[in-house]
C-alpha cells in the first residue's frame, strides 16, 4: 500500500516516514527546502501554495493514503489554504486523507475539549488551523482530522525541547509559563497512532494527545531532568501577565480515540523520565 507523507522532512513527518518504511509500506514524502534522510522513501519537492504542483505529486505517487503533517505557523496560504487544495486533490484521486491539526483551534474557555467541541480560536495560527479543518471536512467527507498538542521527542528536534536546552544554558531569552497548560504527546506515540488511523476505516475528528495536563514550566522541568540539565535555571512566569495571545488551559480529551487504538498515548510524566 502506498503512503504519501506531506511534510516528510519535518519532526513529525520524519517519524511517520521512518515507521511507514519499517512497516513495509511503499512510502513517498514531500519537502519544502530539503528532504529527509530516509533513503527507502521517494522524495518530492512540494509547495502547498501551488495547486498544480499538489496535483502533480499526488498523480505521480498514486497514494492510497495521504497524511498531511505540515506546519507553517505564519503563512495562511500554507496552513489554511494548502490543506484545502490537498483535500480536493485527495478526493479527486480517491486517496484517504489524514490531516494533522492542533489544540490551537480552541480558546481554553472550556478547558477540557473532546472531539465534539467546535473550534473557537484566539490566534491567527489557530484560525488558520480551524479554517483548514472546515475546508478538509467539506471537501473530503471521509477524511480524518487528527488534533494534537505539544509534540516531544527523545532528541532535540522538538522546538519545545530546544527551548528548554537554550533556557537552561542561558543562550535563549524568555520564560516558561506556569499557567499555560497543555497535554504533550511523544512523537513516536503520535506517529504510530496516525498510522493506525490511516490504515483503518476511521474518519471525522480524533484527538491524539497525552494523558497528562502539564504547564509549560512543568514540562520544561521534566525535559531538563530527563536530559541531565539544571532545572533550577529555567525561569518561570505567567502567560496571563504577558502580551502573548492565545488560550491558557487547553486540555485535549483523547479517551474516545484511545479506546480504538492499540497505541498508548502516554502522558509527559510517563515518557519524560530520566534514563536509568
Amino acid at each position: 500500500m502506498t503512503l504519501l507523507v506531506i511534510g516528510g522532512s519535518g519532526f513529525l513527518g520524519a517519524e511517520l516516514v521512518r515507521r511507514a518504511v519499517a512497516a513495509g509500506h511503499t512510502t513517498a514524502a514531500t519537502f519544502a527546502t530539503g528532504h529527509g534522510g530516509t533513503a527507502e522513501a521517494t522524495w518530492h519537492a512540494l509547495d502547498l501554495r501551488a495547486p498544480d504542483r499538489v496535483e502533480a505529486v499526488v498523480a505521480e505517487v498514486g497514494p492510497r493514503v495521504i497524511i498531511n503533517a505540515t506546519s507553517s505557523r505564519s503563512d495562511w496560504a500554507v496552513t489554511a489554504e494548502g490543506p484545502v487544495r490537498l483535500a480536493m486533490t485527495a478526493a479527486k484521486y480517491g486517496s484517504r486523507l489524514i490531516h494533522v491539526s492542533s489544540d490551537a483551534v480552541f480558546s481554553g474557555t472550556r478547558v477540557h475539549y473532546d472531539e465534539s467541541c467546535l473550534p473557537d480560536p484566539l490566534t491567527p495560527y489557530g484560525a488558520a488551523k480551524a479554517a483548514a479543518e472546515t475546508g478538509v471536512r467539506l471537501l473530503h467527507a471521509d477524511a480524518v482530522i487528527a488534533r494534537t498538542s505539544l509534540i516531544i521527542g527523545d532528541g532535540r528536534r522538538s522546538e519545545h525541547v530546544r527551548a528548554v536546552h537554550g533556557l537552561a544554558a542561558g543562550t535563549r531569552d524568555g520564560v516558561l509559563f506556569t499557567d499555560d497548560i497543555r497535554c504533550p504527546v511523544h512523537v513516536t506515540d503520535l506517529a504510530a497512532a496516525l498510522l493506525e488511523l490511516a490504515f483503518d476505516d476511521s474518519k471525522g475528528v480524533h484527538h491524539l494527545a497525552g494523558t497528562d495536563a502539564v504547564s509549560r514550566h512543568e514540562l520544561g522541568i521534566l525535559i531538563a531532568r530527563r536530559d541531565g540539565l539544571d532545572a533550577s535555571r529555567l525561569p518561570a512566569g505567567l502567560r496571563a501577565e504577558s502580551a502573548l495571545p492565545g488560550g491558557l488551559d487547553i486540555r485535549l480529551d483523547s479517551r474516545t480515540t484511545q479506546r480504538r487504538l492499540r497505541t498508548t498515548l502516554r502522558g509527559a510524566r510517563r515518557f519524560l523520565v530520566p534514563a536509568a
